[in-house]
């Protein structure tokens, strides 16, 4: 079974004798709104769903042995593609520099930093002195250590205690996303008896360093509570400080950088509410900023000072569909609010952090990002911006209030990141740190565009493109296409060492910034959710078509890739335009969404309703997401090759929806491509846990890709 477009001499992928697993079907359907959907594969949901994403081994027999002859029937798949993988993870990784650190940022008496060692897998928290009297690094918390021989670990939230003797810290030893918290003692470098199970992997100290805040994550994977945890005392005797009622929404914990306040923050996708504590009174109750109005968003910082008066600086998109800045009185939000920075439509204000004496804001115009950075003493601003057709800008105002240096982070799809502190009040820039591309990387061998694709409603869909730099847009290229378009998350137009793999072998990548991101603004999100929801599987194609019709793509010689949501958006263009793709990968992909959404006891099932909407209630979006969700819309069409990458613990994308998915798909395609399905039995949805690890997920991806249009004999 050759993979479509490949090259007339390529060999095949497997044998014709070789033939993929059939999944058993099972009768099964459920009724709403006089309608009945058949799932004969709803049997690979487990029963014990909750207790298998925490304990693998909990899996039953018969769900196992057919993941794992899946995995097999992939393994075989993919099998001569061998040595073109382990070529590509050497690419990969020489691209890494291995020994790297963070850039050390300064909190009290210690600059603090994240490193690796050369051929570590997990990161190492480390501190020195920051008046440099001592050069000796302390090492807090090794990850390698600490992974040992565990099929997976990922280290959270780290967080020092007000004096700096204390390390609050996480992990999660299962890709589950429970996050058990424990507290290492500095000066011994032991962990102390406290262990706190089941959190969201962050925790607010108390400003005495006596307790902290978490939130806590229940049974059904929902993040609804937060508790106060007093050191030395036992878990089960956590103080709860407050419970959300709401079960579709997150509850998360956070501080003020002016480190006065304890911020509850607590949002769906639509609308949100902060609760604020003091940290020097922690036995407080929560205190309200201004009470939920569906629709609104708001995040709050404090400054001690500001005009004279402890204030709270607010972004909010109320009246403001693009977020605005205002101000109220910390102990009277409610009194009334003066503008900081007015809302200005089609200029997207998404972040913001207040210092001692400036406010940064980083916003984004026509998809391109800028930092303004205020004085506020007289109100002067100016902009940080550059001059690339598309790049990726971030800030990180750090953890020291009185401080006038702001980090900036800089990178282009050409262009590796670069680190510079800014001092905002002399308007100098340092460059802390340029990274390292170990095997070489010239970015004038790359040329970086930016393009707009045309919908037939008239918008104009930013895309972004690299390609070697003597690639001619004749059409003979071939091109991998990314997209995600949900949640209003925009894909940064940033640096990636690992896709270099295939752009040196003359692919043109392309990133599709469709409507359901932010990239054009909130609006650019709202026309890209609940009843319009088919914009972002229609501005997908459009880019593709767009792509061909320019020269940097032709039909059948796309690989389309995305993954989560991005995954929903692999499965609605399958189904719509499979004749335009030579390969579709889709990594942990959301694809069951209708039956998923009628299953309000799944994790994220009432969370996403403000997204999707909710086909319990609404006959109307029943009928909506049933007209778009792939599983539910594969029919008899020649699909082109796919391969679905999914995790046995994912609480986000359970394993069960792309097993689903390619049982579909095997029986309905009229086409000879192979579909093939891989899961990861010992890692959740962001895959294997080690960086090098996750190398060979990537390079099993890309590998499909090369071959998929002849190219796996590319050097």
């Amino acid at each position: 079974m050759p993979l479509r477009s490949a090259a007339p001499d390529s060999e095949p992928l497997s044998s014709s004798s070789v033939r993929p697993p059939a999944a058993e079907k099972r009768p099964h359907a459920v009724q709403f709104h006089g309608r009945t959907i058949s799932d004969p594969y709803s049997w690979l949901k487990a029963e014990n769903w909750r207790e298998a994403i925490r304990r693998p081994e909990a899996l039953p027999a018969d769900i196992r042995a057919y993941l794992e002859a899946e995995n097999a029937y992939a393994a075989h798949l993919l099998e001569p593609l061998d040595d073109l993988k382990t070529q590509l993870v050497a690419e990969m990784r020489g691209r890494i520099k291995e020994d790297d650190s963070s850039v050390p940022t300064r909190d009290g008496p210690f600059e603090y930093a994240v490193r690796h060692r050369a051929g570590g897998q997990h990161p190492l928290v480390v501190r020195r002195p920051a008046d440099g009297s001592d050069a000796s690094e302390q090492i807090l918390l090794d990850g390698d250590a600490l992974a040992g021989a565990l099929a997976y670990f990922k280290l959270g939230g780290w967080a020092p205690s007000p004096d700096h003797t204390l390390l609050a810290w996480s992990a999660d030893d299962a890709g589950s996303e429970y996050y058990a918290m424990r507290v290492r003692d500095l000066s011994t470098g032991e962990d102390i008896a406290d262990r706190v199970p089941d959190t969201a992997g962050s925790a607010v100290w108390a400003a005495d360093g006596e307790s902290f805040w978490y939130s806590r994550i229940d049974q059904d994977h929902r993040a609804l509570e937060v508790y106060r945890h007093s050191l030395g005392t036992d878990a089960s005797q956590d103080v709860l400080v407050y419970r959300e009622p709401e079960p579709g929404w997150f509850v998360r914990v956070d501080e003020t950088r002016s480190g006065k306040y304890l911020v509850i923050s607590v949002a769906d996708h639509d609308t949100s509410e902060s609760h604020l504590i003091d940290r020097a009174t922690p036995d407080a109750a929560p205190r309200l900023v201004f009470r939920r109005k569906a629709g609104v968003q708001y995040e709050v910082d404090h400054h001690p000072a500001f005009d004279g008066r402890s204030s709270l600086i607010v972004r909010t998109n109320e009246d403001a569909i693009d977020f605005k800045l205002i101000e109220v009185d910390a102990d009277h939000p409610a009194g009334g609010a003066r503008t900081v920075v007015d809302h200005r439509p089609g200029v997207y204000l998404l972040d913001h952090a207040v210092t001692a004496r400036h406010l940064v804001r980083l916003e984004r115009v026509d998809a391109q990002p800028r930092m303004v950075l205020r004085r506020l003493a007289d109100g002067a601003e100016h902009e940080i911006t550059f001059a690339e057709e598309a790049f990726s800008l971030g800030f990180d105002a750090g953890r020291e209030f009185d401080a006038d240096i702001v980090r900036f982070f800089y990178s282009s799809p050409a262009t590796p990141t670069e680190t510079w502190d800014y001092d905002m009040a002399t308007h100098e820039r340092r460059l802390r740190k340029r990274q390292e591309i170990p095997s070489g990387h010239d970015p004038e061998r790359y040329v970086v565009r930016r393009q707009l694709a045309p919908a037939a409603d008239g918008a104009l869909v930013p895309v972004t493109l690299v390609h070697r730099a003597d690639v001619t847009p004749d059409g003979s290229s071939p091109c991998l296409l990314y997209g995600y378009g949900a949640y209003g998350i925009s894909i940064p137009a940033s640096f990636s060492g690992g896709r270099l793999s295939l752009v040196d072998r003359g692919f043109v990548y392309a990133i599709a910034h469709i409507r359901g991101g932010t990239e054009k603004g909130w609006g650019w999100y709202l026309d890209g959710k609940l009843a319009n929801k088919t914009n972002t599987f229609t501005d997908f194609i459009t880019v593709a078509e767009h792509l061909c019709a320019t020269g940097y793509a032709s039909a059948g010689r796309i690989v389309a890739h995305g993954g989560s949501a991005g995954g929903m958006l692999m499965g609605a263009v399958a189904n719509l335009r499979p004749d335009l793709f030579a390969a579709i990968l889709a990594e942990v992909p959301f694809v069951d969404v209708l039956t998923t959404m009628l299953d309000d006891t799944l994790p994220l099932t009432p969370p996403e309703w403000p997204e999707w909407g909710d086909p319990i209630r609404d006959e109307e979006a029943f009928e909506r997401i049933l007209g778009y969700s792939p599983v539910d819309n594969v029919a008899p069409r020649p699909y082109p090759a796919i391969l679905a990458l999914a995790g046995l613990t994912d609480p986000r994308v359970t394993y069960w929806e792309p097993a689903k998915w390619i049982a579909r798909l095997r029986e309905a395609t009229t086409s000879d491509s192979p579909i093939a399905l891989r899961t990861n039995m010992d890692a959740g949805h962001g895959g294997a846990s080690g960086r090098f690890d996750r190398l060979e997920e990537v390079a099993i991806a890309y590998a499909f890709a090369l071959r998929a249009v002849g190219r796996a004999d590319a050097a």
